[in-house]
C-alpha cells in the first residue's frame, strides 16, 4: 500500500468525516481558517491521551491563531466521546474507520513497532492553510510536546 506524500503548497485532499457527535465535517466547512488535522493510533492509550491533553491545553492559543484543531483517528464516535469526556478534552475528533482520509494524508501506512511489522495509523499532523492548502506536515511525530511544535510553526507561518 502506498503511503501519499503531502507536498507543502498542494492542494490538502478533502474529505467529510463524522465527528464524536456523529455530525459530518468536511474541510471545505473551514475555508477561511487555519486547520491542525492530526492523526492517531487509538483513543485512550498513552501516548495518544498526551496529544489531545496537550493539544486541549494549547486550544485557546490555536484559536488566538485564527485555527481550529481537528483528531483524526478510526475509533467509533462513541469511542471518542467517552475518550473526550473521561480526559475533559475540547477537540472535536473524526472517526475514520475505513483509513481512507488517513491514507490520503499519508497517515496509514507499514509501521515497525518491536521489531515487527504491521499496518497501522502513523501519528502525524498536517497544517492546512485558509486556502485550503497543505502549508506544513509533520509525517511522524512524538506525541509529548507535538502540540507546542504545531502552535509554534503556525504562529510562524502566519506572521511571515
Amino acid at each position: 500500500m502506498a503511503k501519499s506524500v503531502l507536498e507543502v503548497g498542494t492542494k490538502a485532499p478533502g474529505f467529510t468525516l463524522p465527528d464524536q457527535d456523529d455530525q459530518a465535517v468536511s474541510l471545505s466547512g473551514f475555508a477561511g481558517t487555519w486547520v491542525v488535522l492530526y492523526f492517531y493510533p487509538k483513543d485512550d492509550t498513552p501516548g495518544c491521551t498526551t496529544e489531545a491533553c496537550e493539544f486541549t491545553g494549547g486550544i485557546a492559543a490555536f484559536a488566538g491563531l485564527d485555527a481550529v484543531v481537528l483528531g483524526c483517528s478510526a475509533d467509533s464516535a462513541e469511542s471518542h466521546r467517552t475518550f473526550i469526556a473521561k480526559h475533559g478534552l475540547e477537540l472535536r475528533l473524526l472517526s475514520d474507520p475505513d483509513h481512507a482520509v488517513m491514507q490520503a494524508y499519508g497517515a496509514w501506512g507499514e509501521k515497525s513497532m518491536y521489531g515487527r511489522t504491521s499496518m497501522g495509523v502513523i501519528r502525524s499532523t498536517v497544517l492546512v492553510d485558509p486556502q485550503g492548502m497543505v502549508a506544513f506536515h509533520w509525517p511522524n511525530v512524538t506525541a509529548a510536546g507535538h502540540a507546542e511544535k504545531v502552535r509554534a510553526k503556525l504562529a510562524e507561518l502566519r506572521a511571515g
